[in-house]
């Protein structure tokens, strides 16, 4: 793990790997929407709607999986001081808060014909907005400690801490169709079985891998610039003490 902590060594390897990442994942996610919203069926009951899926799960799936990837960095950051940990959990907050944003809207613009409103309070979307809000908390702490120098490694702490304690939310998402009665439906992919039928499955599934390379992309363009912007930092507070 940390053969990459050297920023260097993370620069070279993420120089090649960004753009080929954002390409694939640009490629597979327009196969994937262009498959799932003109080649395949309406649903027997959803109808048109149906085609919202293609972007609702793939950004609900992101939403879930930036925070897991900030939980697993502030561990790293807590337990092993890894130097890049930090600036991994920042670089996946915007896109993973992005991604959420996504969700709680296609999901509105799904629940108006399939529920007859916009919004209701029930498990699975209460718990989706308050991760939508852990990501704006998590980023107002990071630029805090990033803007007070001071702070130091203890705001750095801070927010790895508040990544640590965000995660509790990760598991009540997906387990609240079934802990809570709910209108949203229950879950439709478990590991050996679906509820969805191949002809949305698979274009499904492709568009997922593709949001993801997409994710995995912008994180790592993110971490470089982040990295930048610490490395110019440091060599003008060396200039200004000199």
């Amino acid at each position: 793990m940390h053969g990459f902590a050297n920023p260097a060594r993370f620069l070279r390897m993420a120089r090649w790997l960004t753009p080929l990442l954002l390409v694939a994942g640009l490629v597979l996610t327009a196969v994937a929407m262009f498959w799932g919203v003109f080649a395949t069926p309406a649903d027997r009951l959803m109808g048109e709607t149906v085609r919202i899926l293609y972007l609702h799960v793939p950004a609900a799936w992101l939403g879930m999986g930036g925070w897991t990837m900030i939980a697993i960095a502030s561990v790293v950051e807590l337990v092993w001081r890894h130097p890049l940990a930090a600036i991994a959990a920042r670089a996946a907050a915007v896109p993973g808060a992005v991604f959420t944003a996504v969700c709680l809207v296609t999901g509105s613009i799904w629940g108006r014909p399939a529920w007859g409103t916009w919004w209701v309070w029930d498990g699975r979307l209460t718990s989706m907005l308050v991760l939508l809000f852990l990501y704006f908390g998590y980023l107002a702490l990071a630029g805090a400690a990033q803007r007070d120098m001071s702070a130091g490694a203890g705001g750095n702490r801070v927010t790895a801490i508040f990544g640590l304690v965000g995660a509790v939310n990760i598991p009540i998402i997906n387990r609240s169709v079934i802990w809570w009665n709910s209108l949203h439906q229950p879950p439709s992919i478990t590991l050996g079985n679906s509820a969805i039928d191949t002809v949305f499955l698979l274009p499904l599934l492709l568009a997922t891998l593709g949001f993801s390379l997409l994710f995995a992309g912008i994180v790592l363009a993110r971490m470089r610039t982040l990295l930048a912007q610490v490395q110019t930092e440091a060599r003008l507070r060396r200039r200004a003490l000199s």
